[in-house]
């Protein structure tokens, strides 16, 4: 993949996987955000990927949203014993709570989930080894037209 993104979208991805806001179709998948407040269409044809997410739309990077339906279609490696305790982060205060500083929001979220010292050096490892699995990925991110909102 050309542009990477930020790590901590690794563990956003998490989050939508350990609520079960990922709902998985033929060539399609709706992901429902932290907050519930809204649904993004991810979309893939071979190796390609497109998702209405902002990060998606307007970095050209895999968003959340994206990582998490590779992660469920077993392209990204999964730390299935960390996963659950990522449940219900509200990822969008966090990153407006912090302009958008998303390792300030992922150590509130680390606290929140209630992980020791250990727990944060584990998800740390294993956040940076999906996200190097996704620079690996031969995917390419295609722009789509975002719906009225």
């Amino acid at each position: 993949m050309e542009k990477l993104p930020p790590l901590q979208k690794i563990y956003e991805a998490w989050s939508a996987l350990a609520d079960s806001r990922v709902e998985m179709e033929e060539d399609t998948a709706e992901v429902t955000s932290s907050n519930d407040t809204k649904r993004y269409t991810v979309s893939w044809s071979g190796d390609v990927y497109s998702s209405d997410d902002n990060a998606s739309y307007w970095q050209g990077y895999a968003g959340y949203p994206v990582l998490a339906v590779l992660m469920k279609q077993g392209k990204l490696p999964l730390a299935d014993a960390l996963v659950p305790r990522f449940a219900h982060i509200d990822w969008n205060a966090l990153n407006k709570k912090y302009k958008r500083d998303y390792a300030a929001a992922a150590q509130e979220a680390f606290k929140a989930a209630g992980l020791t010292e250990e727990e944060i050096t584990e998800a740390e490892a294993a956040a940076q080894e999906a996200l190097d699995a996704v620079a690996a990925l031969p995917i390419k991110m295609k722009r789509k037209g975002r719906p009225a909102e």
